[in-house]
């Protein structure tokens, strides 16, 4: 059997310094023998303590024979309690240097007792994966030439079993039950990932799981660790990739917690301005070290394919959300650049990159902070993407306008291309869209009910054929009206109203031709994949682009039209002459649209439209879009016999 204790000073020494990537392995509790006997070893840092002693179920919560020896000035505390067993609960008990007693959480416990209990749970997280034939092909292609396509999913309020009731708490699904449901329902729905917002153990529902007290462990809310592997299992089983929300910018106060965990400031700089958490401090090397081996543990542990960093310009900046001169604070340059933090995430993407090649990092930065998806040796930050929060928010103010005014903002739709390659983006739909009185998708679409879906169908294929990577938050996929509510499970009722049930067939129909059409994601990040055909059409509100895949004749070409009015013979200029098909029209009857589709095979004609030497005459719906693809010459004359046996079934 392993053992866990720091073998030497070179150990410590790493851990000083910060290069101590796999200190999980060392600290918290970990099964071990001593002189005979089975038991576990406790390891901790708490520098500057008077004395630290581990209190638990093994010795009915006394401590009298459990106390820790400190290994040199190190800060580091250690010993070794026989007959502690798995599943038993436990805290250190820590004596501060005025005299106090403070009772905490294992920072590194893999396993935390189910809130409103505090203590760690002991466990080992021994498991048997069957996921080989995806990790092994997760290293075959590079994840920027795949499609990606995420879920974002609040375990807790995905579904329930019961909501809160008058004095009682809801009734979750467990992992294990989530294991299926979710992972059938993505895998029919056609998402690539699920990103799964912090699964990470807090104690209190409504932060989300973005205040945490356990970082190592997944929280207990819906069963044990090796029930959250399994679900992790079960998704890359079916193909789905997982992407887990990670917190390295604030932690909350909870007296359990990491917060003034020897007496004192240790793992805390200062208080964060807008949430009442508490900023990390990136200058102390072991703080680093702990953040960065947390992020080691997830992508190695627990088999994660990515992680997105919440908050990243709130680690950037030393006065994030501060606006009182006085309280500002500047850095050595005399900037207001967290270099320490800088210095932190750029340690943190190389760590990943070098240890984990095909997983990736995800940047929630809101800023303009340049070069967050480039190379720390050229100056960047070393992510692999970035959420496009100025796309997010031009598009939905867009969207949210009433039809006549939407002509003078027609620069909305467009000037995310202006930037589109600056960096690797990620066009994100959120939870954060959908609450705190900003409505939800649908209920920012103007005009009446059928327009408010009609709306929704063209933003979502407007997110889909715009460059960049996709993610979608629960609950949109059906038309939820309501904004999220954390505490009770989506409205999954309305799929007996025959408009989101026709809506939630559209968004699986959208995610599977996204799938089909290469064109949409080959060439996702540079301007090898993008060519605009009419950018400047604001009197109709109509966007056409072209999206090109890697040979010549795999292109799309795309028509988004935002306005109400229906064209016939309306005239596009295309790249190449031929044949082409609609292969996707959002007002599709069966997706609850008005039916103003091509069901025809589209023939070009000569004659110049839109620079192009070539034009197709074609039907454009009312706030609706479409996608058309080639037909190469070789291609046609099996595409011609589909088309005719198409058309004669459609006619009756």
């Amino acid at each position: 059997m392993a053992t866990y204790n720091f073998p030497d000073r070179n150990a410590l020494r790493l851990f000083e310094q910060g290069d101590y990537i796999f200190c999980y392995q060392s600290f918290g509790a970990h099964k071990d023998r001593k002189d005979g006997q089975s038991g576990y070893r406790f390891t901790v840092w708490a520098p500057g303590a008077r004395s630290v002693r581990v209190i638990g179920d093994f010795d009915d919560w006394q401590g009298r024979e459990t106390s820790m020896r400190q290994l040199e000035e190190s800060g580091v505390w250690e010993t070794f309690v026989p007959h502690a067993k798995e599943g038993m609960l436990y805290k250190y008990l820590i004596e501060t240097p005025s005299g106090g007693l403070l009772y905490k959480a294992d920072p590194f416990a893999f396993y935390a007792e189910k809130r409103p209990g505090t203590a760690s749970r002991l466990t080992d997280l021994s498991y048997t994966w069957c996921d080989s034939s995806w990790m092994a092909q997760r290293k075959k292609q590079s994840h920027f030439k795949k499609p990606l396509n995420i879920y974002e999913v609040h375990l807790g309020s995905w579904k329930q079993k019961r909501g809160i009731q008058e004095g009682e708490e809801p009734v979750f699904y467990t992992y294990r039950e989530l294991a299926k449901e979710l992972t059938d329902y993505v895998k029919e729905m056609g998402y690539t990932h699920v990103e799964l917002m912090p699964v990470m153990e807090h104690p209190f529902d409504g932060s989300w799981g973005y205040q945490i007290t356990g970082y190592y462990a997944p929280t207990s809310r819906y069963g044990p660790p090796q029930d959250f592997k399994y679900l992790i299992d079960c998704l890359h089983q079916a193909g789905i990739g997982v992407i887990l929300d990670w917190v390295p910018g604030h932690f909350c106060r909870d007296g359990h917690g990491l917060c003034s965990f020897c007496g004192s400031k240790l793992y805390e700089s200062q208080e964060h301005a807008h949430w009442g958490t508490f900023n990390f401090d990136y200058s102390r090397p072991q703080v680093a070290n702990f953040l960065i081996s947390n992020a080691v543990f997830w992508l190695e542990e627990y088999h994660a394919d990515g992680l997105r960093v919440d908050g990243v310009s709130s680690l950037l900046y030393l006065n994030y959300g501060i606006d009182k001169p006085s309280l500002k604070r500047y850095n050595e340059r005399g900037g207001e650049e967290n270099l320490h933090a800088q210095a932190f995430l750029q340690k943190l993407n190389q760590t990943v990159g070098q240890l984990f090649p095909d997983a990736f990092t995800i940047a929630e930065e809101s800023t303009a902070w340049p070069l967050v998806t480039y190379p720390p040796e050229e100056g960047g930050l070393g992510f692999h993407y970035k959420w496009d929060m100025g796309w997010m928010n031009d598009t939905l103010k867009y969207c949210s306008l009433d039809f006549p005014f939407r002509d003078g903002s027609h620069n909305l739709l467009t000037f995310s291309m202006m930037y589109a390659f600056n960096e690797n983006f990620i066009l994100p739909l959120s939870h954060d869209e959908v609450v705190h009185g900003k409505a939800s998708l649908i209920g920012r679409m103007p005009g009446d009910y059928w327009r408010q879906f009609a709306g929704l169908r063209l933003l979502l294929l407007y997110q889909m054929c715009h460059s960049g990577a996709k993610l979608n938050f629960m609950g949109s996929e059906f038309g939820q009206f309501i904004e999220w509510r954390f505490y009770e499970g989506l409205e999954w009722f309305l799929l007996d109203y025959e408009a989101h049930a026709k809506h939630q067939q559209y968004v699986k129909a959208l995610n599977h031709c996204y799938l089909r059409q290469s064109a949409l994601w080959k060439e996702n990040y540079t301007w090898n994949g993008y060519q605009w055909i009419d950018a400047d059409n604001c009197r109709q509100s109509i966007l056409i682009f072209k999206r090109q895949g890697e040979k010549k004749t795999d292109f799309a070409i795309i028509l988004l039209n935002f306005q109400p009015q229906t064209y016939k013979d309306f005239k596009i200029g295309v790249p190449e002459p031929g044949i082409y098909r609609e292969v996707f029209n959002s007002d599709d009857k069966d997706f609850g649209g008005s039916g103003c589709v091509n069901r025809r095979l589209l023939r070009t004609r000569k004659g110049e439209y839109h620079g192009q030497k070539q034009y197709l005459s074609i039907l454009v719906p009312p706030v609706g879009g479409m996608i058309l693809t080639y037909c190469p010459p070789k291609k046609r004359s099996e595409e011609l016999k589909e088309d005719n046996k198409n058309y004669v079934c459609k006619q009756g």
